[in-house]
């Protein structure tokens, strides 16, 4: 094959890689956990990222009032109907989340599809040798929400992940850890 032949295939190659790089989601609402442990304190960081297609029932949900801003207080509100749909228990015992940080982005971002609002939830713990399971399960926010969950490895030496199980959907998860 000539270099003639080659450079349409390279270029179409080009624009294909380039075009997903910056693809959006379209008629879903990720919200993406990552859990990071630690002997006092357990944090779970959640990335919301409402598609385009959802992006407006995600809004209403938000902007309470329909003024087109998204106030502290409304932003607030909204970081604890998330909390309301989650559930966290350590062997067993169901423990509060409580709302650490929250960040979001622009009403403009958020109808792109390309706006991630963050929130960060502690769990204060006094784990002790031993073993521990976790659970964790998102009941999110519609139809159209689809999840991912993950544990962080620990920067503890002394804590040790046993193993991870989640359902199909990953709504819902378990994590076996040992500290010793």
């Amino acid at each position: 094959m000539s270099l003639g032949k080659k450079g349409p295939l390279a270029a179409i190659v080009l624009m294909t890689s380039f075009s997903s790089a910056s693809a959006h989601r379209l008629d879903e609402y990720l919200q993406a956990t990552t859990i990071d442990l630690a002997q006092d304190l357990i944090t779970l960081r959640l990335r919301l990222t409402p598609g385009v297609d959802v992006a407006e029932r995600v809004l209403k949900q938000i902007d309470q009032n329909g003024d087109g801003i998204l106030t502290p207080q409304e932003q607030h509100a909204y970081a604890l109907q998330v909390a309301r749909g989650l559930t966290f228990s350590l062997n067993g015992k169901t423990l509060p989340l409580r709302l650490a940080v929250s960040t979001f982005p622009a009403i403009t971002e958020l109808k792109a599809g390309t706006g991630v609002i963050s929130l960060q939830f502690n769990v204060r713990t006094f784990l002790k040798k031993g073993s521990y399971h976790l659970a964790y399960l998102n009941r999110g926010s519609g139809p159209d929400t689809v999840w991912l969950v993950n544990c962080l490895v620990p920067h503890d030496p002394s804590l040790h992940i046993l193993g991870q199980k989640r359902s199909v959907d990953q709504a819902s998860y378990a994590l076996d850890f040992l500290i010793d």
